[in-house]
């Protein structure tokens, strides 16, 4: 009778260890999964230029990787919220790295006008004509109250690879307004920033005397 009794208390402490730890199952996963919201991850939209219809460049370009601050140099994206401020957009982030959005979306532009012989970048490591790099000082919002603009500035250089010098540069700003509030308006804002810069940097490099 003993023994039965003893067999069955340890059978109910089984039984009441499974259920507590049934029980505090839910519980150890409600406090060691992220509670964070999910990131957004955004692409730089993108309105290409239609081909080009005049003289063809006889000459062949390279697009290189622009130099940039350590805090742009990232997938997150800038803004200046107030003043000197600058912090990032919370939750949200390029697919890419700014230098690389960058760079990739004026390879596209150059070869969507289809001048060149022919256009590649400095990670397909092919020989060129001519380099097309230089600074990117500034990819961020800011803000002025409760308006909101895109600023893009870029010193362009272009370099001739064969004697390594630079035959031509400038400094591009663009500012384009942030029409709402929403982070789908802020990276549209971003996008049409982008469009300009590569329009027109692609009218200098034609009319820059040493393309032709």
């Amino acid at each position: 009778m003993a023994a039965f009794t003893l067999r069955l208390s340890c059978s109910l402490r089984q039984k009441l260890r499974l259920l507590i730890v049934l029980v505090c199952l839910p519980l150890a996963a409600c406090t060691v999964l992220p509670q964070r919201p999910l990131s957004q991850v955004w692409i730089l939209p993108a309105q290409p230029g239609a081909p080009a219809s005049g003289q063809a460049i006889n000459r062949s370009l390279r697009v290189m990787l622009p130099g940039t601050s350590q805090f742009i140099n990232s997938s997150r994206i800038a803004v200046q919220p107030q003043g000197a401020e600058i912090t990032v957009y919370s939750g949200s982030r390029w697919s890419d790295s700014v230098p690389i959005l960058v760079r990739n979306r004026l390879t596209q532009e150059l070869r969507t006008d289809g001048r060149f012989i022919s256009v590649s970048s400095d990670e397909d490591n092919l020989q060129a004509d001519f380099e097309l790099g230089g600074d990117l000082t500034s990819f961020q919002g800011i803000y002025s109250g409760k308006k909101g603009e895109v600023l893009i500035q870029f010193d362009a250089r272009l370099v001739q690879t064969s004697e390594r010098r630079v035959i031509a540069s400038r400094r591009f700003v663009i500012r384009q307004p942030i029409s709402g509030s929403t982070m789908n308006e802020v990276v549209e804002a971003f996008g049409q920033a982008s469009d300009r810069l590569a329009a027109d940097i692609l009218r200098w490099l034609e009319n820059t005397s040493a393309m032709r």
